[in-house]
């Protein structure tokens, strides 16, 4: 991969990684309501399950939902179940941690490294980076390249999500602008269903 083309992969990196999708409104519903500490678990979760989906998908698996797209249907059901219920959780939540009676946790890791699996815009990002950037003379290298730039583009993009929300996090101490920043959230986590849903 010349330089030129590596340069061009960070970009696609950059931007698929910062602009609004499932994980980055969840990290900043996190990070509002659980803070940055609470919040690092599921960044960690996002970045790794995200590199462990595009090097399966590099390495095959992209090939195999192309070729069962029962499959490929299924999963897309199943990710929007889950999706949905995850906005329906952060909609109604009312309370952030640390406040008395606050209840709920901030996403595992485990559970943010599984929900790549599911989330619409992760696969896009993986399949699209793997069609575009990969060289069929040198598959293992240009895989090896592509989850490179993911890797240091991605961390520091998603944690800007968190981050943004732990600084909100004063001015939505008001239970009332919580809930309704909440509600949006949810809402906004359930609209990003529409372009996979097309």
């Amino acid at each position: 991969m010349s330089l030129d083309a590596f340069l061009a992969l960070l970009v696609y990196a950059l931007v698929t990684s910062i602009t609004p999708g499932p994980n980055n409104l969840m990290l900043l519903a996190s990070g509002v309501n659980f803070g940055i500490v609470r919040t690092v678990p599921h960044m960690l979760g996002v970045s790794i399950g995200f590199l462990v989906l595009l090097l399966a998908v590099g390495f095959g698996l992209g090939a195999v939902l192309t070729a069962f797209p029962a499959l490929h249907t299924a999963l897309k059901i199943a990710g929007a179940a889950y999706l949905l219920y995850l906005a329906w959780k952060i909609a109604m939540s009312r309370s952030m941690s640390g406040r008395k009676g606050a209840e709920g946790r901030p996403m595992r890791f485990i559970d943010a490294a599984a929900f790549q699996w599911v989330n619409p815009k992760a696969w896009v990002m993986a399949i699209t980076a793997m069609a575009v950037y990969t060289n069929p003379d040198h598959p293992f290298v240009s895989v090896a390249l592509i989850s490179i730039a993911f890797t240091i583009v991605n961390l520091p993009s998603v944690s800007v999500w968190a981050g943004f929300g732990t600084a909100l996090r004063s001015f939505l101490s008001n239970p009332v602008r919580l809930k309704w920043f909440n509600i949006a959230m949810g809402v906004l986590l359930a609209a990003t269903l529409w372009p996979m849903l097309r």
